[in-house]
């Protein structure tokens, strides 16, 4: 494809058109932030029921509630999730070493974490996309990307073409979009993988609890809603194609039946294969620009990290608030969407995205290595305290 550097001005009088491909946290979010500016969106998903049924739990810390709070979501994500404000950690027969209170990233209005079921997250975010007036195209993928002085030229794969002023990559960690624009940067896999599934709350289970050691690197838990909790067991990598999903309940209740405290309960819970997932993770960071002309990565297309500091999901939704500030601030003073802009938007999220993938890598890496003198808690306060500061 054409790899223009130049972007010219949205016309004028006219609104700016913008494609977002992806619909996932950061693709949603650009979407809405744009939308309340007045700019036209396109939004294109792949899977047609636009993920809104994939995915156990997921937990947000208080730098992504703020995001959310910014896209007038949090009344119903608070609704919606539980929240807590510490961390236990446990031995594996769930003896509660210590309890530490998690930072508050987001403010002191605002809790230092909560965990919601994902799929409810998703569908929250899609309702938002669907009343800001977007323009929501489900099952399809943009085939060829053509770009020029004025605009980039869009075929998709039901065979209908698109002319935008910009095109924002939100396609995720396998993104064709960074393909497309020749950024080879692609993920790598961490050595770790995950086991996870939803499963009814235990009344004593009130905050995450982590147990560190036994058959796995980790085993834990984030309470999800008043009656769900979503559970996590963390192991090394195993070749995937060897694993029959048919016995991946087994293989997580295998793991899981080492675990003592609140784990028996849950273990009874891990009986549907269909209702694990297994994951490898995987490390990504685009350190050049993220853009390339008039396509521009958001999200996981630019980054990724182990979920050992739980922030992929922030560091995704404030690329997000990033973006549009800086988009929605041009049109209004009237300034160009040029290169300058893009790269600035780059400039502005690399050195804390940066210290987030390698702060979550540095926490894997000394459990691989069984690395026991580690000052972990160290690390994950000053990481922390870092994104008390808004994006």
């Amino acid at each position: 494809m054409a790899d223009s550097r130049t972007l010219s001005q949205p016309p004028a009088g006219g609104t700016p058109t913008v494609l977002v491909i992806g619909g996932g946290a950061s693709g949603n979010a650009v979407t809405i932030l744009l939308r309340r500016a007045g700019i036209a969106v396109d939004l294109i998903e792949a899977k047609p029921d636009w993920n809104a049924t994939t995915g156990s739990g997921i937990t947000l810390q208080g730098n992504a509630l703020r995001v959310l709070r910014e896209l007038g979501v949090w009344e119903q994500v608070k609704a919606s999730g539980y929240a807590f404000g510490s961390l236990g950690v446990t031995t594996p027969d769930g003896t509660v070493l210590f309890v530490a209170e998690d930072i508050q990233t987001g403010g002191e209005d605002l809790p230092a974490t909560l965990g919601m079921q994902r799929p409810q997250l998703q569908q929250i975010l899609i309702d938002t996309v669907r009343a800001s007036g977007a323009g929501v195209r489900l099952g399809i993928t943009a085939e060829a990307l053509e770009q020029d002085a004025d605009g980039v030229s869009v075929r998709f794969s039901d065979g209908s073409e698109g002319r935008y002023d910009l095109v924002i990559g939100a396609d995720g960690v396998n993104s064709a979009t960074r393909a497309a624009i020749a950024i080879t940067d692609k993920p790598e896999p961490t050595g770790m993988a995950i086991w996870r599934i939803a499963a009814p709350r235990p009344e004593s289970v009130t905050r995450t609890d982590l147990a560190y050691g036994g058959p796995a690197y980790i085993a834990g838990y984030c309470p999800t809603s008043e009656n769900t909790i979503y559970a996590y067991v963390v192991e090394g990598c195993r070749d995937r194609a060897s694993i029959d999903p048919a016995t991946y309940a087994d293989e997580m209740r295998r793991l899981a039946q080492s675990y003592g405290g609140v784990w028996p309960e849950i273990t009874e819970h891990i009986a549907d294969p269909k209702k694990v997932n297994y994951t490898w993770f995987d490390r990504l960071l685009v350190e050049d620009s993220w853009h390339r002309g008039r396509v521009v990565l958001i999200g996981d297309a630019a980054h990724c990290c182990p979920p050992t500091m739980a922030q992929g999901a922030a560091m995704s939704l404030e690329d997000a608030l990033v973006l549009a500030e800086l988009l929605s601030g041009a049109v209004a003073d009237g300034r160009d969407w040029d290169d300058e802009l893009l790269q600035a938007y780059h400039d502005r999220r690399i050195p804390r995205v940066r210290t987030v993938v390698e702060a979550s890598m540095q926490i894997g890496q000394w459990q691989l290595d069984g690395v026991r003198d580690a000052d972990m808690a160290g690390l994950v306060g000053r990481t922390m305290n870092l994104l008390k500061e808004r994006p």
